[in-house]
């Protein structure tokens, strides 16, 4: 074979080299293009919340976390907007899959320590200055909303003893009562917590996000305490008989009668009020602070 032969032969061999080369270019073209359209919309909104809330610094911006929603992150503050960044959404969203409040849980996350005083007051619109009052005077054009004014202490020698389910160590010296309600991430968190605490645990579910009947089968299983915490694991429980629930409407009313219109609300010994979740170290200080 001649030497020209032998060159034509390598180049036939050569010549699928350059295909799979730019096919392997386009492959990361594909790659580089899918991030570009997952980043879009977080780029888009980003820019259009700029121009509508230039008072309103962005600490994160997620578009994809929920279908057709944005979840804004505002200092402690959370707000959501549509995708087109036209709509602007105080409230909470839950997950009705998973029984999960979405809004309740990121917030825990953004500040463990904070107040759950409803949804418009948990997400801030409270002030007239600042990124809180711009987010705030946005919302406003749909009317104010006045809830009752909760008290900073609550007397509940009037409740039943019914309607309560005792957990924790009951033998404990210290006692602390909570409302709750078992579809609140707050709640949920603050079981958890609890349950790590030398402290009886006196629980009065209410239902604030339409869980009563998932009250209606904890109270009336057969072992209160292990049903009470795989409701708030979203865990199975055997389904209990029907059983008399007058309790659980009596801390409704008693709800309703003093404005206890969000979860958790602390109750300590000596009728002192705490709203909201707090750690460990926070709770341990404040029941030590008892009145005798």
């Amino acid at each position: 074979m001649s030497a020209i032969d032998r060159l034509r032969k390598l180049r036939a061999f050569a010549r699928p080299a350059p295909i799979v080369a730019a096919a392997a270019a386009l492959g990361v073209a594909g790659i580089a293009l899918a991030a570009d359209v997952a980043g879009k919309d977080d780029a888009k909104v980003s820019l259009l919340l700029k121009t509508r809330l230039p008072k309103t610094p962005i600490n994160k911006l997620d578009c994809d976390k929920i279908d057709g929603l944005c979840e804004v992150t505002s200092g402690a503050n959370l707000f959501y907007v549509n995708h087109g960044a036209r709509y602007l959404i105080i409230g909470r969203v839950y997950d009705m899959e998973t029984r999960q409040d979405l809004t309740a849980a990121r917030l825990l996350e953004i500040n463990p320590d904070m107040l759950v005083g409803g949804a418009a007051k948990a997400n801030a619109a409270v002030s007239d200055d600042g990124e809180a009052g711009e987010i705030a005077a946005t919302a406003r054009g749909v009317g104010k909303t006045s809830a009752p004014v909760r008290p900073v202490s609550l007397n509940l020698s009037g409740l039943p003893a019914d309607g309560a389910i005792v957990w924790g160590n009951r033998s404990a010296k210290q006692s602390i009562t909570i409302f709750t309600d078992f579809r609140c991430g707050y709640c949920r968190a603050l079981a958890s917590v609890l349950r790590g605490m030398d402290v009886k645990v006196v629980e009065r579910p209410i239902s604030v996000l339409g869980s009563r009947d998932i009250a209606d089968r904890v109270y009336c299983s057969k072992n209160q305490e292990q049903a009470l915490h795989a409701a708030y694991a979203g865990e199975p429980f055997k389904a209990p008989a029907s059983c008399d629930t007058k309790g659980l409407d009596a801390n409704e009313r008693f709800a309703r009668e003093h404005g206890l219109n969000a979860t958790p609300i602390i109750v300590r010994g000596d009728g002192a009020v705490l709203e909201g979740y707090r750690p460990k170290e926070f709770l341990e200080a404040w029941l030590q602070g008892t009145r005798s």
